[in-house]
């Protein structure tokens, strides 16, 4: 079970030096994004059977979505409010990196009386998005979902997803939201900001308050830590065209093989693979 934000992606790259007042030539591509909704296709993908719980609103954006969540096999608990569906820009440079310019809609209208509904389904792992910890208003809603799913005996993951809102709300707050969670997944800019010092301080810090610690480091792969150590992986893919999305394929395949028994570094090997297919186009995929 995924709860979390749903938005329509719009990524571009410009293919030319960019002109302020005029046409710049550029790639653009449009699809499904979100962080949670990103982590459940890539859980369908891998095979899991996953359903997404979120918040859309009455419009053709909306439309879209629910023919992709429909093409990728996810069941959807969609939440409809009075709130235009959440939007992201995202401009990609040379380097890969993008710079986001997002509008959350109707992802922060998510309510804790829809998302109590949807958990009546029968689940054994729940995974929240970082954004739901991360806006105020969605705050409690993931609290409480993650003290039930904790309640009824189910593993819980949580992401960090985006570093700016992350230092914004503070790391000790972040961490209370979700303590009782037993596996995180952060980049190596927001590791460093929950913890203190040093990555391999700040691994160290997260290590004491969650089972599985999973850390994407760019071009230079990922880490999973835990109370049996550490374990890295190197990047599966030296090209790529837009990191878009690649965090969150590493969440869904990380999981994936994670609640099939699969050992830690054959879970991140396969995180990586599905990385690589993201990164070398634009958008999620």
């Amino acid at each position: 079970m995924v709860v979390g934000d749903v938005m329509l992606d719009v990524v571009t790259r410009p293919l030319g030096a960019r002109q302020p007042t005029s046409d710049t030539p550029a790639a653009t591509v449009v699809g499904r994004g979100g962080s949670a909704a990103n982590a459940a296709a890539g859980l369908a993908r891998a095979g899991c059977a996953v359903s997404f719980v979120g918040a859309i609103g009455h419009d053709a954006v909306a439309d879209v979505l629910r023919t992709l969540f429909d093409a990728a096999g996810v069941v959807t608990h969609f939440q409809v409010v009075d709130e235009p569906t959440g939007v992201v820009v995202a401009i990609v440079d040379e380097s890969a990196q993008r710079a986001m310019f997002t509008s959350r809609g109707a992802n922060a209208a998510l309510s804790w009386a829809h998302v109590l509904s949807a958990l009546d389904e029968d689940f054994d792992h729940l995974h929240v998005s970082g954004y739901t910890v991360l806006d105020e208003r969605t705050r409690e809603v993931a609290r409480r979902a993650i003290t039930l799913a904790r309640s009824r005996g189910a593993s819980v993951s949580v992401d960090a997803c985006s570093v700016g809102p992350l230092r914004a709300m503070g790391p000790s707050e972040f961490l209370d939201v979700v303590a009782g969670a037993t596996t995180i997944f952060a980049n190596q800019e927001e590791a460093m900001a929950l913890g203190a010092g040093s990555l391999e301080e700040a691994v160290a810090d997260l290590t004491a308050r969650f089972d599985e610690v999973v850390i994407t480091l760019g071009a230079s792969g990922a880490l999973v830590s835990s109370g049996e150590g550490v374990v890295r992986v190197g990047a599966a893919t030296s090209e790529a065209v837009d990191t878009t999305g690649a965090g969150d394929a590493v969440t869904g395949a990380y999981l994936n093989e994670r609640l099939r028994g699969a050992q830690r570094r054959s879970a991140l090997e396969a995180a990586m693979a599905a990385a690589a297919q993201v990164v070398v186009g634009l958008g999620a995929g």
